[in-house]
């Protein structure tokens, strides 16, 4: 399956998905960066589409993702994103994120979050943009930590 087919069979299982929580709306789909990107516009069930700590959200995308992996799709990496809920996350992650910088540089401690997977990659493409400061995550499954420390010369 070439990418136009994952891209088109992708937006066709997401669409079929909500139309079991009678969710009948149009989604989104573009491919960045070898990711397929599906977007769903607010509804009046947002919340349950989401879901706590945005477990719902990711199901959705592992099933999708996982249905691709079964059709051999070449692209297989999926991000979905319901009402913008991942992209305001991201933006509040990052705001964070200079805050957390702000403190390290100006105590010279280090920082240590626990955060989820997506959390800490925009940890650390923030962070990048600080040429004397350093990310590296440590830990293992679910006690997986990112540190945000001063570089050292």
């Amino acid at each position: 399956m070439n990418n136009d087919q994952a891209l088109e069979f992708s937006k066709q299982y997401l669409s079929d998905l909500l139309s079991f929580f009678e969710v009948n709306t149009e989604v989104e789909a573009t491919l960045a960066d070898d990711v397929i990107e599906l977007s769903v516009p607010s509804t009046d069930i947002n919340s349950l589409l989401i879901g706590r700590n945005a477990e719902t959200l990711r199901s959705l995308q592992f099933l999708v993702s996982t249905a691709l992996r079964g059709k051999g799709a070449d692209t297989v990496r999926v991000n979905v994103d319901i009402a913008d809920y991942k992209k305001q996350r991201a933006e509040k992650v990052a705001k964070q994120a200079k805050e957390w910088i702000d403190e390290v540089l100006r105590t010279g401690d280090s920082y240590v979050a626990q955060l989820n997977a997506a959390d800490r990659r925009i940890v650390h493409n923030v962070a990048s943009e600080y040429p004397n400061i350093r990310t590296f995550s440590e830990g293992e499954g679910r006690d997986r930590r990112i540190v945000i420390a001063q570089e050292t010369s």
